[in-house]
């Protein structure tokens, strides 16, 4: 490969939230390991790879000119997104105009949901759920009502479209959020299933906000369908989320942008996320975007999904094999593992608090499922060096799940 998937990087240190937060009592991350064992990063979802070498060199080319003042986005800034979706997503049509700004996803999400609900408003969303979508509702004023997703004979998950349509009925339901690719599952929509999703809230009123920031995370196989491409309609009654920050590890630059056709909901959506007066632009973020989705940029996400299949593929095949009681869906997109461990947890008497800890002892740092909705559920990054997937693999092994 031409870019670098294999060294082992250190961010001790460096403000990285999944490594320094380990062991900090009273914070929500994983507790420190016994000595003797290294941590592991496994829980925040951010990658531990280099980035593209095209994104520190933009940063740096910018802030060697050294005037930071106030600034407006250059045209490359928007050729730049409106290439990357052409190329990658097949997205035609796209204007500058249709691209919005948002400090983040999740605060884009809240945007939209203010424009489209009255607080108190009952917002339709899938189950297992982002945590970021639940924090995001609640402190926002709004209910959440799931629709369970279910694993068919083939181990993959669906949207139940029948509950959802009982839900929409049953508590007046007219705006919901759509996850595509799935997190915490990690499911590839196929287009007949969008379509069906589309058709459903387009019969009952319902806005769609759909949050696409793992859209460039997609395993061997499979391929991402933008919502708003299914249909006239579906264009016309979504708020699509992207950003470059999954897909290039750019979270601590923060930015994100919306891609909205319906010009009577953008025009709305853009009003209602200026009120706070700071949700602005940041220069050196922009430039980061720009380095990003250049040509390089295209190679090195290219190169990063077969690495992600790659760690997929052990990680499956080595629970598949070792873990009994332990069951996974083999996921699409992302790179995160959902884990069931009911049946093991069963089997040996265990509360998956227990096997949390038994985990978080050797320097497991995966995450508690249950605030994504899997009742006894673990969340795993697998966005690490292969080596790196397979000591961890090899430590729960030993101290936790055969021990």
């Amino acid at each position: 490969m031409k870019y670098d998937f294999t060294s082992i990087m250190d961010r001790r240190g460096k403000d990285a939230i999944a490594v320094d937060m380990v062991g900090v009592p009273g914070s929500f991350a994983p507790a420190g390991p016994k000595e003797g064992f290294d941590v592991i990063p496994m829980w925040v979802a951010d990658m531990n790879f280099p980035a593209c070498p095209t994104i520190p060199e933009a940063i740096i080319e910018r802030a060697n000119h050294t005037a930071y003042g106030y600034f407006a986005p250059p045209e490359e800034y928007y050729s730049s997104i409106l290439r990357w979706h052409a190329l990658r997503n097949g997205v035609d049509g796209l204007k500058p105009e249709h691209i919005g700004y948002a400090n983040g996803v999740l605060g884009g999400v809240a945007s939209a949901l203010n424009v489209l609900c009255s607080k108190g408003d009952n917002v339709l969303l899938h189950s297992p759920t982002y945590i970021g979508f639940t924090n995001t509702l609640t402190n926002n004023g709004y209910n959440i009502v799931h629709s369970p997703l279910y694993l068919d004979e083939q181990n993959i998950w669906r949207m139940d479209f029948e509950d959802m349509e009982k839900k929409i009925v049953d508590n007046k339901i007219h705006a919901a959020i759509f996850c595509s690719p799935h997190n915490p599952c990690g499911r590839v929509w196929e287009r007949w299933e969008i379509e069906k999703a589309m058709e459903l809230y387009e019969k009952h009123d319902v806005f769609v906000i759909s949050d696409e920031i793992w859209s460039d995370i997609i395993l061997s196989g499979h391929k991402h369908i933008p919502t708003q491409s299914v249909s006239e309609d579906a264009k016309m009654r979504t708020v699509a989320m992207y950003a470059p920050s999954k897909t290039f590890n750019l979270a601590g630059l923060v930015g994100s942008y919306s891609i909205i056709y319906n010009s009577w909901l953008r025009d709305r959506i853009e009003k209602e996320s200026s009120l706070c007066h700071y949700n602005s632009m940041n220069v050196l973020s922009m430039h980061a975007l720009i380095g990003a989705y250049k040509d390089e940029g295209h190679q090195w996400v290219d190169e990063l999904q077969q690495v992600i299949t790659e760690n997929v593929n052990y990680a499956c095949s080595y629970i598949a094999d070792h873990f009994d009681g332990v069951t996974v869906s083999r996921p699409q997109g992302t790179y995160m593992l959902f884990l069931d461990c009911t049946a093991w947890c069963e089997a040996h008497g265990k509360t998956i608090e227990d096997v949390e800890k038994m985990c978080w002892d050797v320097g497991v740092a995966l995450q508690d499922g249950r605030m994504f909705h899997g009742p006894c559920h673990l969340r795993v990054n697998l966005a690490l060096p292969l080596s790196r997937v397979k000591e961890a693999f090899d430590r729960l092994d030993k101290y936790v799940f055969n021990a």
